[in-house]
Order: structure tokens, then C-alpha cells, then sequence
């Protein structure tokens, strides 16, 4: 028995234990990746009774951060789950990048969804296919399937539904800049991640064919990223170290011609990160020989020249090109783009809900993940009502104890408010009336009420559009639905300041864990809760053991592992398939 066969079938001949326990050294630091398993037994499907076919039917289109997440916890056993996507496969995103130069193989972040929605004890049903649209007033979605239209059947079909959770994501946004579409790769999809990797391989392939000119071998080997935010840095640093430790092995007659340029229309790289990680990513990238050229904005491609326009002075200037990876944020799809306008959000930029989730406009339509923004309520709208509610005895003024009264549903009600005290080192909401009261004073008007928490709403801020928040609020939702009952009759959410009552639920509050920046050279950023920030080999390291113990899977795990393992001993494989 070979040891593969060994590891094989106690992986899947054993669903009540603790699987493994990996432990890999390399020269400069380890890995620790531990993980628990769940049962994965096999349960057959039960006919639904009666009372089972009434349950309300909950159709999830997308198997994405959000989607995945809501689905893994949700109780499927209240519920009747349906779930749509075009792809029948989990990706974990953050790796995307490693998978563009070989570091990662595109299958080791991928999970089949029916192996993950298989484990849970009821029944979830996938459907391949992609929706083309929702039709809110009759609680319709129409989908069509993707495969191949040469097989028996029809591709069309709708399904009803209860409650909605959109979770299809984003695409990239061009900003509608000529020649984006045409000529620049992305970086969304495993596909994306495939397709940058070939035209890697085929760029060098073609500046190392007799009778070109050195110039043209320097066309064909300047890579740009446009965008310095985490992707484009990353990738940037990926292809750096493909480049500097695999292929020039290869191509060394071509060693001194690649150049990588990342172009960004801020002042500095990662400007969503500390300001101490920007400045060393890019000197970083400085000693690295990468390119970085900020306030630069992009003015159109075309398939050999990019054109830019520098922000100080107005310059436009072209600069040849190998190949464009654009990565400079998103917008919505077109099936979101059409339900925007169809529930009267058409003139916004992206799909709107409250602090529950819920889309505005649809009362049973929840929107996850980077479909949707969160249109945080405004404190200043409801300050008199908050002061009519502070006030029982009717005076017209506050004094602290009625205050007090009310502030743990401000705080929760109102994210923005605790965010306000960070921010100006305030220990908590009491000081900023006691600001306005003074030290003789023991009660305040409206006005100076209104006064005291005037600012407050600058702290209003949309969510980043990233994995993290994602899986947070399919997380989130999840518990709700779990609830629903319960908080039908027991609200557990904040007192109402415009109406009667609590609200059901708790608003979702996002929790930031922190964030990674790989630079390349064994050397990353990190920037934690706390205001701690790491760089260097160990946060490396610390990236390793995060994204590893990350993956939904212990296949995935091990998978992603090996690769890391693999790339160490042997390189990145440069084959073109």
C-alpha cells in the first residue's frame, strides 16, 4: 500500500476523528495548519412529508464567500435551499495571484459546492446555471443553464421563491475606458488566474524567437498592473518571483529585458492599508526593480500601446506593452444592473440594503458580498426622535441618567458612533455630552443635543469589498434566518426611534480581523486590530498558516500545502497547458 492510498483512505474512511495534523519546516521558518473534522457520512435522501413541502423556500444565487458562508451554517431543516451559480465550485479568491505563476495549482482552491453542501444533515439543491433575471413583484428568478446546448433539454428555466439572497459578487469595472475589455486580462474568476499564467508563458515564448529586434523583446516582456491595491501588488510580487527565480533559468537570454510597472491614480500603493506597509511595499518594490508610477490615470488601450495621463501635469504618454492586468475595483453585474433599476436604485452605483441586509425596496430580497453596499442609517435623522425617546419625563431637556437610557441601542443601532469615539480617543459616548454640558450643568436642550453628536455621521463608511466581509455577513444572515422565529416573538435587535417596539434582529456589525499584503522575497505585511502592523519574513510565515487553516477543506488544505511544499523543492512549473 503506497502512502498516498494510506492518507487516502483514512481521510475518507474515517468521519468521526481528527484527521491530521500537518506540520511542514522549510529553511527559514514552519507551518502549523490543525483543523477538527466535521462527520461526512453520507445520509440518504428522505421524502419530504407534508409538513416539510410548506417550508419556505430560500433560493441562493451564488457559491462565493457570502453564499457559502450563509450556507454553511444555516439550518437547513426550517428552510426548503435552493442554489443557483454558474459555477458548481468554491474558489478561494485570495489566491488567485499564486495561481497565475504556478505557486498554486488553480485546483487545489477550488471545492466542488455538492461536496460541501453532501455534508450537511437535509437536502440542498444546486442548480449549474446563471440568473438572468429576478422579478421582484412575482418572487421569480429566471436562469439559464451554461452548458453545453447540443445536449437534450432545454437550458431555460424560473423558480419561485420566498426569500432571496443575492450573492453573485462583482465585475470588474473599466470605468468605461477604451480598449480595457478588448485587451486587458482580469483577475476574478480561476479562469482569470489560468489565462494570465498561459500569456505569461507565451510572452517569454515569443521574445525568445530568432530575428526579433531588442526592442521587440522588450515590448513583449513589460508586464503592467493597473491598480496598487492588493491584488495588483500581489500579483506584481508573484510575477517578480516567477520571474527572478524560475524563469530567467529558462529564458536566460532575455534575463535583463522584463520589466514589471505597477500604474496607480492615487499618491501611494495599498492606500487602504497603514501608511507604514505602503511606504515599505513600495520601497520594497523599488529595490525589487519594480516600477511604480502613481498619480497616473489611464486614458485607453490598445493591443500594443497603453496610453496614460499624469495627474501633476497633465502629460499623456504611451508605453508599449507584453500584457495589462486591470485591477482597479468593481461594479455590479448586469442581472444586478437590471434589478437596480427595476426597484428604483437605478440611478446608484451599486445595489442597496439596510443594516439588516435587506435590499431597499424588498422586504424578502437580502444582496451579500460585493453585489451590495450597506446604506448605514444616518444618527442626524433621527436625532429628535432619539431625544424624545431619551426624555420619559417630557421637560424638553436631557440629563446624563436619561441618556444612559439610551445608549447601548445608539451604540448598537448606530455603528458609526463607536467608530467616532476611536477615532478621536473617547472613551465612550457619555464624554461627548459631558462635552457640551460642562462640569455645572446637569441637563441639555435639544439643540445642544443635536450639537454634541453633529459629527458623528462623518464616520459613515462603505464596507471594503473583500472575502472577509463577505463570509461575515453570509455568517450573519444565516443566524437570522436560524432565528426568525424566536425573534418574531422575542425581538433581540435595538429599540425603534421611529416607531413602537425593538427591532428583530441585531444589525450586522462588521468586525475587521485584520489584513495581508505578500510583497514577494518570502517577505509580507499585516496589519491586525490593535493598530499592530508586521513586515517581513515572519509575517510571511504567519500568511502561510492563516490562508492555510482558511481553506473550507482538508483536500483543499492539504492541496494547497503540497504546492507551497513543491514550489520550495522544485520551482514553478512554466509548462503552457
Amino acid at each position: 500500500m503506497t502512502v498516498f492510498s494510506f492518507i487516502n483512505r483514512v481521510i475518507h474512511g474515517n468521519s468521526t476523528c481528527s484527521k491530521l495534523l500537518v506540520l511542514f519546516s522549510a529553511s527559514s521558518g514552519s507551518l502549523l495548519a490543525y483543523s477538527e473534522s466535521q462527520a461526512e457520512t453520507d445520509r440518504p435522501n428522505v421524502e419530504l412529508s407534508q409538513t416539510e413541502c410548506k417550508k419556505k423556500r430560500v433560493v441562493v444565487l451564488g457559491t462565493g464567500w457570502a453564499g457559502t458562508s450563509f450556507l454553511k451554517d444555516l439550518d437547513i431543516s426550517k428552510y426548503d435551499v435552493q442554489v443557483v451559480s454558474p459555477r458548481n465550485y468554491f474558489a478561494f479568491t485570495p489566491l488567485l495571484p499564486s495561481v497565475t505563476c504556478g505557486t498554486v495549482e488553480a485546483r487545489s482552491i477550488v471545492e466542488p459546492i455538492r461536496n460541501m453542501i453532501k455534508k450537511r444533515s437535509g437536502e440542498i439543491n444546486f442548480w449549474e446555471a446563471e440568473c438572468l433575471k429576478i422579478d421582484a413583484a412575482n418572487k421569480k428568478i429566471f436562469c439559464k443553464s451554461n452548458l453545453d446546448e447540443n445536449m437534450v433539454g432545454n437550458n431555460e428555466f424560473s423558480l419561485e421563491y420566498d426569500y432571496l439572497v443575492i450573492a453573485i459578487g462583482a465585475e470588474v469595472n473599466t470605468f468605461n475606458t477604451p480598449g480595457v475589455l478588448e485587451y486587458c486580462h482580469f483577475l476574478k474568476e480561476v479562469e482569470d488566474a489560468q489565462r494570465i499564467r498561459r500569456t505569461v508563458i507565451d510572452c517569454f515564448e515569443k521574445a525568445v524567437l530568432p530575428d526579433l529586434s531588442e526592442e521587440e523583446r522588450r515590448t513583449n516582456l513589460h508586464f503592467i498592473i493597473v491598480g496598487g491595491g492588493p491584488t495588483g501588488v500581489e500579483f506584481a510580487a508573484e510575477l517578480h518571483d516567477f520571474v527572478r527565480e524560475d524563469l530567467i533559468k529558462l529564458y536566460p537570454s532575455v534575463k535583463d529585458l522584463v520589466k514589471i510597472s505597477v500604474i496607480q491614480s492615487g499618491d501611494h500603493i495599498l492606500n487602504t492599508f497603514d501608511e507604514r506597509i505602503s511606504s515599505f511595499a513600495e520601497q520594497k518594490f523599488r529595490r525589487d526593480g519594480i516600477e511604480v508610477l502613481t498619480g497616473s490615470r489611464v486614458v485607453n488601450v490598445s493591443d500594443k500601446f497603453i496610453n496614460m495621463k499624469m495627474k501633476s501635469s497633465g502629460e499623456v504618454f504611451s508605453v508599449p506593452h507584453g500584457m495589462v492586468l486591470w485591477s482597479t475595483g468593481v461594479g455590479p453585474r448586469p442581472v444586478v444592473k437590471s434589478f437596480m433599476e427595476q426597484i428604483g436604485q437605478g440611478n446608484r452605483r451599486v445595489l442597496a440594503t439596510d443594516e439588516w441586509l435587506r435590499v431597499k425596496g424588498c422586504e424578502e430580497v437580502y444582496a451579500l458580498g460585493d453585489c451590495a453596499t450597506i446604506d448605514q442609517r444616518k444618527i442626524m435623522v433621527d436625532m429628535l426622535n432619539i431625544f424624545k425617546a431619551a426624555d420619559k419625563d417630557i421637560s424638553g431637556t436631557l440629563t446624563m441618567e436619561e441618556f444612559e437610557d439610551v445608549i447601548d441601542d445608539i451604540l448598537e443601532r448606530y455603528p458609526q458612533v463607536d467608530l467616532y469615539l476611536k477615532r478621536n480617543h473617547l472613551p465612550d459616548i457619555r464624554s461627548l455630552l459631558q462635552a457640551t454640558m460642562g462640569n455645572e450643568r446637569e441637563e441639555v436642550n435639544y439643540e445642544e443635543f443635536k450639537s454634541a453628536l453633529c459629527l458623528v455621521d462623518s464616520q459613515t463608511k462603505s464596507l471594503p469589498a473583500t472575502a472577509q466581509v463577505a463570509a461575515q455577513q453570509g455568517a450573519y444572515l444565516s443566524r437570522c434566518f436560524n432565528l426568525r422565529e424566536k425573534c418574531e416573538t422575542s425581538p433581540e435587535g435595538p429599540r425603534r426611534f421611529t416607531g413602537v417596539g425593538r427591532h428583530q434582529f441585531r444589525p450586522f456589525r462588521y468586525k475587521h480581523l485584520g489584513q495581508f499584503a505578500p510583497l514577494g522575497g518570502e517577505q509580507a505585511a499585516a496589519e491586525l486590530p490593535g493598530d499592530w502592523v508586521s513586515m517581513g519574513h515572519s509575517t510571511q510565515w504567519l500568511w502561510y498558516s492563516v490562508y492555510a487553516s482558511k481553506q473550507v477543506s482538508w483536500r483543499t488544505r492539504i492541496l494547497v500545502v503540497f504546492d507551497w511544499t513543491r514550489r520550495f523543492i522544485f520551482g514553478r512549473d512554466s509548462s503552457r497547458i
